[in-house]
């Protein structure tokens, strides 16, 4: 087992002998035309780049390697310092080696996985799906998440960085916005609750085609050319010309809240919602996805007593952790627990 600082604890000046994932590689040239490789490296919970400069002994064997495409996705053991540049901690290289098997280290070690049990989780999906009234939609799940999608839904990540970019955060997500659209639907009686819960458990399910589960998460090529909203309509449009006598209007409300649900179109949603079930589809998913996002950046990126993140991109402001002044301690991992 993996016991070592994490990257998130990493501090300007540290010493580090530490095993990484290598998430990204690439050869790239400085200005005189030297080449070098640039590294990112990761563990389950943060990155850090680092390069790799020509005049390292290493430098001609791992450049072998990234030209026949086996580098990236390899575990590395690397020698080093931590320094920072322009507010950014990166590692300056001074041995590195692949990792080989007497090390034990296996890539399950720098896999995220959901805090969940993720057996649980899908007994409680089955649950939900038993608890549809509709027989038209209870069916259309049932054909939809069989076993083998099941199983495969339950494992993969919800997305490679902004939310839930763990191993079973897919499911996780969607309980979540399960148990948000089942809320709802008790303060507004109008809401069509059978619906409303089928959209929520569909909305991402082209995300098992569109992501990989196996580490760095990589989209697909079909994910990037297509996207999973699409290939969600896909596959539920394939499954509801399979039951008799499916009706129109259900099948195109239901197709509304999958192509809905992101909101707007600049956020890649064919079309906004216009439904009731489609608006709180989009909050519901919005509220879940949002709320890890920021749980998940203040673990990678909280590292001041002062509770504040640097600037986040993603988030388009800094990130405040109310609670730092009379609990933070940088060394504890439980820090969000």
């Amino acid at each position: 087992m993996l016991n070592q600082k994490e990257i998130n604890l990493f501090n300007n000046g540290d010493r580090i002998d530490h095993y990484f994932f290598i998430s990204k590689s690439e050869i790239k040239k400085t200005r005189n035309n030297d080449e070098y490789i640039f590294f990112e490296f990761a563990d389950k919970k943060s990155s850090i780049n680092a390069n790799l400069w020509k005049d390292k002994k290493e430098f001609e064997q791992l450049k072998e390697l990234y030209l026949k495409g086996n580098l990236t996705g390899r575990i590395i053991k690397v020698q080093g310092e931590i320094r920072e540049f322009n507010n950014n901690l990166s590692i300056n290289i001074e041995s590195i080696r692949l990792a080989v098997d007497d090390d034990k280290i296996t890539i399950k070690d720098f896999m995220k996985t959901s805090e969940r049990s993720i057996r649980e989780m899908k007994d409680e999906f089955k649950r939900w799906i038993n608890n549809i009234g509709n027989d038209y939609l209870k069916k259309l799940l049932q054909k939809v998440f069989d076993d083998e999608t099941l199983n495969r839904f339950a494992e993969h990540p919800a997305g490679k960085i902004w939310h839930h970019s763990y191993i079973g955060g897919l499911i996780e997500h969607t309980l979540e916005i399960i148990s948000i659209c089942d809320l709802i639907s008790k303060f507004h009686k109008e809401i069509n609750r059978d619906l409303l819960i089928t959209g929520a458990m569909l909305h991402d399910v082209g995300k098992i085609i569109e992501i990989s589960a196996d580490p760095g998460f990589e989209y697909s090529t079909e994910g990037k050319l297509i996207g999973h909203i699409v290939i969600a309509v896909m596959m539920v449009e394939k499954e509801i010309n399979r039951i008799k006598d499916f009706p129109d209007d259900l099948r195109t409300n239901l197709l509304h809240l999958l192509l809905s649900h992101q909101g707007k179109l600049e956020q890649a949603s064919p079309v906004v919602p216009k439904t009731i079930e489609a608006i709180a589809l989009y909050h519901a998913d919005e509220l879940s996805a949002k709320t890890n996002a920021y749980k998940l950046t203040l673990e990678r990126e909280l590292k001041s007593p002062s509770g504040w993140t640097k600037y986040i991109n993603l988030a388009g402001t800094e990130l405040y952790y109310q609670n730092s002044q009379t609990n933070f301690t940088i060394e504890k991992e439980t820090l969000f627990d």
